[in-house]
């Protein structure tokens, strides 16, 4: 028995397990990488999310991170430099009850992938993408990526890289995504729970995560990761919580105007009611572009969850719909008509 509920299929007969996502195929990252983890939380994951496997679909570009659809039980397409999203998008209009998955990583999704990337977030195409961020060119051995920070030597750039880094968060809210969120490898059980808001999400849902390259960027997101300095370096954002770190817990953010603020809850001048408390569903992106920034301002932790959902009708909807529209006003056609419409000619 199967019971349709929007686009999920839940299978009362199926119950799965993380292995039933495994594939047979031998994983061939870096012993190390932080690809591993990733992976083994999609597929700890995948069971609870109510999907059939024969209808989940993992699309990837090119880079270490794209060759996960060959490491997941499902069906997969490891395409071409780029253009992951558009590929996906034409498999999703063409398939639209599949849910569609797409992992990419900083250099394939914001380098020769970005205009594909924010026309996916512009037009609410329903997929859900995974970004491994790892600030660096994995496959082709350590070249600096559009994330990577200014000044990062390496082979492409021995001097220090004079590029501005993207904020991918925040390029996705400028580019209106409605699901945009952050995690880290090193956090399996947020991990966990950012995979399964994403999958719940109808419509874009980009989901950032921070990926440690072993071989060359080791250490990248230490400060986070590291269980010494992640309390006061991480702050985790919950829906109606206030922004609270710190390894006591005694730190807080609040908003003084536009400008974000650090204050000490020790101080009795500083009241807990005084903090910024989270809405993830604020329908103004102004809040979670003041987040987005956290990360290039000195001081401030780097914010962890997810940043902001909105909903609105996803393009797959509207292209449906509007095709249903057209073909019940003026029939269903042939090509043989279309060939010959008025919007043809003859060269004589």
């Amino acid at each position: 028995m199967e019971t349709k509920i929007e686009n999920k299929i839940e299978t009362n007969e199926i119950k799965y397990t993380s292995k039933d996502f495994s594939s047979d195929q031998d994983v061939r990252w870096c012993p190390g990488c932080g690809d591993y983890s990733v992976l083994a939380q999609v597929q700890r994951t995948f069971p609870d999310i109510g999907i059939k496997k024969e209808n989940m679909v993992w699309i990837s570009g090119i880079g270490c991170s794209s060759r996960f659809p060959y490491y997941m039980n499902t069906y997969g397409f490891h395409t071409i430099h780029g253009r992951a999203t558009a590929i996906a998008t034409g498999l999703k209009l063409s398939r639209p009850e599949l849910s569609v998955w797409v992992a990419t990583g900083d250099g394939d999704l914001l380098s020769i992938g970005g205009n594909h990337f924010i026309h996916t977030c512009r037009k609410n195409v329903d997929l859900k993408l995974l970004l491994f961020n790892n600030k660096i060119y994995g496959l082709t051995k350590g070249q600096y990526s559009p994330t990577s920070e200014k000044g990062k030597i390496t082979k492409t750039s021995p001097y220090g890289s004079v590029d501005y880094p993207f904020n991918p968060p925040l390029l996705a809210l400028g580019s209106e995504a409605t699901f945009i969120a952050r995690s880290l490898d090193r956090d399996p059980k947020h991990l966990q729970e950012m995979i399964k808001r994403a999958a719940d999400h109808k419509g874009t849902a980009f989901l950032e995560i921070y990926q440690n390259c072993n071989i060359f960027n080791d250490g990248a997101f230490e400060l986070l990761t590291d269980k010494e300095t992640k309390a006061d370096n991480v702050v985790v954002m919950t829906h109606g919580k206030p922004l609270i770190f710190g390894k006591n817990n005694d730190k807080g953010i609040k908003l003084d105007g536009f400008r974000p603020v650090i204050v000490d809850l020790n101080d009795p001048n500083n009241s807990v009611n005084d903090l910024w408390v989270h809405d993830e569903f604020d329908s103004s992106p102004v809040r979670a572009s003041i987040l987005s920034h956290f990360t290039d301002m000195p001081g401030m932790p780097t914010p962890i969850g997810i940043f902001r959902q909105i909903s609105k009708p996803t393009y797959n909807e509207g292209l449906k719909k509007q095709i249903e529209l057209v073909t019940e006003k003026k029939g269903k056609g042939t090509l043989k008509s279309l060939l010959y419409s008025d919007g043809t000619w003859e060269v004589n």
